[in-house]
């Protein structure tokens, strides 16, 4: 039988504005001692992600963003962090998803949560499938956020992300399985 891994120390090395990098000492299951660095958030509670469709059910609401680390464009869901002054992280959902998108959702139905990168990251994501969307006009967004608001139909996505990958974009993993356990809920 395996012993339980335990962390005996944690030490930040480096904090930004938005990320800090730690490294963790821990005691393997074979007793070794062994060190570990990661990223996390700095002045964060959670991060969301929102799947927004359409009363209609036929038409997904994604975004189009530059992202330094990948030098690139990225299609992905709307998304953002929970900010220390709200309480939940529906709450800091349906915030995101009108600054983002400019659309309000009547429901916000939770889906799943789990970690990011487990490997580099402490982040864990919670999903959340928006219905009963109305537009609101787009809201203010971060000063560091660029976004370009989407709108595929579902019995397209599979070919216009493959078409906005040939144009050169990256297209975030997520969809694929998170659209798949919205599909629990709409179908």
């Amino acid at each position: 039988m395996k012993k339980d891994i335990s962390i005996i120390a944690r030490r930040t090395v480096w904090e930004g504005k938005f990320l800090r990098c730690v490294i963790t000492t821990y005691i393997d299951s074979k007793g070794v001692k062994r060190e570990w660095e990661f990223v996390e958030r700095v002045n964060c509670k959670g991060i969301v992600v929102i799947v927004p469709v359409t009363d209609e059910k036929e038409v997904l609401l994604l975004t189009r963003q530059f992202r330094p680390p990948v030098n690139g464009y990225v299609i992905e869901f709307p998304a953002g962090l929970m900010s220390e002054r709200e309480s939940t992280l529906r709450e800091a959902a349906m915030r995101e998803l009108i600054e983002e998108t400019g659309y309000s959702a009547g429901n916000m139905v939770y889906l799943a949560e789990g970690p990011l990168s487990s490997g580099a990251s402490g982040e864990v994501l919670t999903a959340f499938l928006a219905t009963g969307l109305v537009f609101q006009g787009l809201g203010k967004q971060d000063e560091t956020e660029d976004i370009e608001v989407l709108k595929i139909p579902i019995s397209e996505i599979h070919q216009q992300l493959s078409d906005l990958r040939s144009d050169g974009n990256l297209i975030d993993l997520k969809i694929f399985g998170l659209l798949e356990l919205a599909k629990n809920y709409l179908f």
